[in-house]
């Protein structure tokens, strides 16, 4: 008999899904790395999961603790899902422009949130980083899991995602494309297949999505942080107003720039021709690749990474009504 010992173990071996409408007009073989697969429907459990194993190791997260973190909700899945079959608490912080979706799922499995104001400093002890490391410091018991600077969320792509996309397309993948949010996923992908695209001769180019309001692009272009980029925008779960640790530069070839109008309606198109129900950053994501169209000849292969699950989604960008409130469809 085959069977996984417990939902954990079914975390990872995501598919490869070639996207066929969106992309005909691009030259290149583009794949999806589709990551709702995961239990958890997201790419976040794979260093959820790493992050809790790596505390556990070094004694940072001891037996009955409480696990603590901000976050815009698909990583507190991850954590929730393995806190359940560990036997931890959960209390998560989150920003009140996330979907209720995200919200609700995260008590449906048990965990407790917090909900802060989105339009403030990142400094502001109002502020989802602020409060979470506050009560971090405040809960006997618990562990801080700060994704945006814990080493063990690259590692989680080092050691599963990249080796899946590298062993799926038989080495012959020659861009990667996936929006930036704590930077886990780019840079640990992007280092490995960086490693054995060198080790076999080649070269594989590493394209980060970014989003209106986000500070990642300028700083990577110029080396500046720019306060003046920083603004309040509509788009989930990429962009920062901060620079985590978990963002290597060095690995990124280039950002692209998505509008939140741009990502909202393509998140639709992704469902309505490609059959593909996504979240938010899957539509920044496909836009993204499309801009960057000229870099693409027709031997190459694309692999684009999408996040999340559209049921996250459904009272916002999959809501005509919310659409048409925020100016973008008639």
């Amino acid at each position: 008999m085959k069977y996984a010992e417990n939902i954990l173990e079914t975390i990872g071996n995501t598919p490869l899904v070639k996207l066929n409408v969106l992309t005909k007009e691009l030259p290149c073989l583009v794949l999806s790395k589709y990551e709702t697969f995961n239990p958890g429907n997201s790419v976040k459990d794979r260093m959820a999961l790493q992050m809790i194993k790596d505390a556990e190791a070094d004694g940072r997260l001891k037996p009955g603790g409480t696990i603590i973190e901000g976050t815009s909700g698909n990583t507190g899945m991850g954590l929730a899902l393995a806190a359940v079959i560990k036997g931890y608490k959960c209390i998560f912080v989150m920003a009140d422009k996330q979907s209720k979706e995200k919200i609700d799922i995260l008590r449906a499995v048990g965990a407790e949130v917090v909900v802060c104001p989105t339009d403030v400093e990142p400094d502001d002890p109002r502020s989802y980083y602020s409060v979470s490391k506050r009560l971090g410091e405040e809960t006997p018991n618990s562990w801080y899991v700060n994704q945006y600077d814990n080493p063990s969320n690259c590692k989680a792509h080092f050691l599963s995602t990249g080796p899946e996309i590298w062993e799926q397309t038989a080495g012959k993948i020659t861009h990667f494309v996936v929006g930036v949010g704590t930077g886990g996923t780019i840079s640990g992908v992007g280092s490995y297949l960086k490693m054995k695209a060198k080790e076999a001769g080649t070269t594989v180019k590493i394209w980060g999505i970014d989003t209106y309001g986000s500070v990642f692009k300028k700083y990577h272009e110029t080396g500046v942080f720019d306060e003046k980029e920083i603004y309040p925008y509509i788009t989930e779960g990429i962009g920062e107003d901060i620079l985590p640790l978990n963002v290597n530069f060095g690995v990124i070839d280039g950002f692209t720039k998505v509008t939140d109008k741009d990502a909202a309606v393509y998140t639709q198109r992704l469902a309505k021709e490609e059959g593909m129900f996504l979240g938010n950053s899957a539509g920044a994501a496909i836009k993204g690749l499309l801009q960057l169209k000229e870099h693409f000849t027709k031997d190459d292969v694309v692999v684009v990474l999408f996040h999340d699950h559209g049921s996250r989604y459904v009272g916002k960008m999959f809501n005509d009504e919310w659409m048409k409130a925020q100016g973008f469809i008639e």
